[in-house]
């Protein structure tokens, strides 16, 4: 990302300015397309997950809420707009968002590391602790998503022109990022498994449940309320982080004249891709409904991780071929590698899924819809030659 910003500087776009320059208008719009569908797709599933996590750990009065399809749904939009909402006016409201995001995120990992080591030192841990993982089909879709957990780096270069000096602060902020996301998830994780077994853990609202063990192991009542307020903070900040980043996308697009002009143009008063935003959130908003057809609330909300990977990470084989050609081949190799294990991954049911047979089909018609709408977009407002 650090070279491909350097050879692109102070440009806002990232992905889609370093492949349009790269490989071409259309792959610029495709990997710009592409990419924003699947952060579309993140947001409903982030705004599924933590509004769940949070109705749970409010305790057995609202734990009910987080299985009730009108409720969470209701709770998931209002949670998008909520976060873009603060971004809408502006980057001087919105980063508070994402500022309390962060900090309420490590001070809830925070607080799951401190409550596995007093458990740990009081009844031992409740799983026995292996570093080698065991193969299991029906955890491969998994190994895709840690893999997107890790991933994110190339949303600041979306935001290349609103960056102090980029070619000096995004190098420095990959590594020291790197560091910590690592730290992160393998300290939270463990303080997990000290706290309960892993068949106790659901997808969805796994921190809560782990926290309402943690409270009624200590007799700690007020643990529920504070997890659950740490859950929605965390999930506000990411949704409105990458739905403001994400945004300049469309706006990159837009002054190439490549979707309606509207897209190109600033708000008056706040400065910001405000058209974009609302576009964003429309899009998510109905793939967050669209994606309950035919299905259980679980198995939905499973099939937009999917689709958020396939799409997420489809962009990835045009980043690292932009790397290619800037003499990282070393580096374009090992993404191409890693990109292509987490796609085939991401395809594999998990054991909630209970329909094979229509998970794949969505996933499949998905892929597809998001590939063919880039085309049609793409063919309807490219400038005549």
């Amino acid at each position: 990302m650090a070279a491909l910003t350097v050879k692109y500087p102070g440009v806002a776009g990232g992905l889609y300015v370093w492949t349009r320059g790269d490989f071409g208008p259309w792959h610029g719009f495709l990997a710009f397309w592409v990419y924003w569908m699947g952060i579309a797709f993140l947001l409903p599933s982030a705004a599924m997950f933590y509004m769940s996590a949070g109705f749970y750990a409010l305790g057995p009065g609202y734990a009910h809420l987080a299985g009730n399809r009108a409720c969470l749904l209701a709770a998931s939009l209002a949670a998008i707009w909520i976060a873009l909402g603060s971004n809408l006016i502006g980057l001087k409201i919105g980063k508070w968002t994402e500022n309390l995001g962060g900090a309420a995120t490590w001070l809830l990992g925070g607080l799951l590391v401190a409550l596995a080591a007093i458990i740990w030192t009081r009844r031992g841990v409740a799983t026995p602790i292996q570093l080698v993982p065991k193969w299991d089909w029906r955890t491969v879709g998994f190994w895709s998503t840690i893999a997107f957990a890790m991933s994110g780096l190339e949303l600041a270069p979306l935001m290349g022109g609103e960056i102090r000096d980029p070619t000096r602060t995004l190098p420095r902020a990959g590594w020291i990022a790197s560091a910590f996301i690592t730290v992160f998830y393998s300290a939270t994780t463990m303080a997990l498994l000290v706290i309960l077994r892993p068949e106790r853990i659901s997808e969805m609202n796994g921190l809560a449940e782990t926290g309402d063990a943690a409270s009624r192991a200590l007799g700690a009542s007020w643990l529920s309320p504070l997890i659950a307020l740490l859950v929605v903070a965390s999930g506000l900040g990411q949704i409105g982080g990458l739905g403001t980043a994400v945004s300049r996308l469309p706006f990159a697009a837009g002054t190439d004249r490549l979707l309606p002009a509207a897209f190109a143009k600033v708000h008056p008063r706040w400065g910001t891709p405000h058209i974009s935003i609302l576009a964003f959130g429309a899009v998510s908003s109905f793939l967050l409904v669209a994606m309950q057809l035919g299905d259980t609330m679980r198995a939905a909300y499973q099939e937009l991780v999917s689709l958020m990977v396939i799409a997420g990470f489809l962009p990835y084989l045009y980043i690292f071929g932009s790397a290619w050609k800037a003499g990282r081949r070393l580096s374009a190799s090992s993404g191409w590698a890693i990109t292509s294990l987490a796609i085939v991954c991401s395809v594999a049911p998990t054991a909630e899924i209970a329909n094979v047979w229509l998970f794949e089909a969505k996933l499949a018609a998905g892929t597809a819809a998001v590939v063919a709408s880039a085309w049609l977009v793409y063919r309807r407002n490219v400038p005549a030659s």
